[in-house]
């Protein structure tokens, strides 16, 4: 007599093999995830040092983990949304937008990219919060002649994030990047107004005391 269960060794152990596989998938997307975010970070930390070749060397090297990554679960296709793939991307397109954007150069566009539109998004606000400390370093060398153009960059970025009224669920929690953008943008505003006024008092106090100096001496 033939029962209900007979067949279910066979379910389970191609249920087995099939779970398999895609474990093994996701242990070889892991390092190189974890290679791509450290490309990454080196590569930003060069921007700040102004090493922009090395900086787009180290940004190659992420883009093709994150190639090698996504073919790596090219039989698990359901895994390419997982969080370490796209923390990954996420942290390329950072690095990649504040490398075009000190350098005067477009944003790099999804295509381009090639990644997920959600991890584009948080990419890019996380980009407009590192051009912050891009900012203060510059402003600490007595420099600042990209602050209004990096300014306007953080600003244009928040305008367009704000207007990405979509559930967390498909933007991968970029409500939550947007606002605090916002409160970065706000700090870096009135850093950058402080110190543009503190100059031009300085420079107002020099030149008086320049005059006063001539008219001492009767030039």
């Amino acid at each position: 007599m033939t029962e209900p269960t007979d067949n279910l060794d066979i379910i389970s152990e191609q249920i087995r093999e099939n779970l398999t596989a895609k474990d093994r998938a996701r242990e070889k997307m892991l390092p190189m995830c974890r290679e791509a975010i450290r490309c990454c970070s080196e590569g930003i930390r060069a921007i700040h040092r102004q090493e922009f070749e090395k900086a787009k060397g180290l940004l190659e090297s992420a883009h093709k983990l994150l190639k090698e990554s996504e073919e790596a679960l090219a039989g698990s296709p359901e895994l390419i949304n997982t969080g370490s793939l796209r923390d990954a991307q996420k942290e390329y397109v950072e690095g990649c937008s504040v490398l075009n954007i000190v350098t005067g150069k477009l944003l790099p566009t999804v295509e381009e990219l090639a990644v997920d539109s959600a991890a584009y998004l948080n990419g890019l606000g996380e980009a407009a919060s590192e051009l912050r400390r891009y900012l203060l370093d510059s402003m600490r060398k007595g420099d600042i002649s990209k602050g209004e153009e990096l300014l306007t960059a953080m600003d244009d970025i928040y305008s367009i994030l704000i207007t990405m009224d979509f559930p967390d669920a498909i933007t991968g929690g970029l409500r939550r990047t947007t606002d605090m953008l916002r409160g970065v943008l706000e700090r870096t505003r009135s850093d950058l107004t402080l110190f543009i006024t503190q100059q031009d008092l300085g420079q107002r106090i020099e030149n008086l005391e320049k005059k006063l100096e001539r008219i001492e001496k009767g030039w």
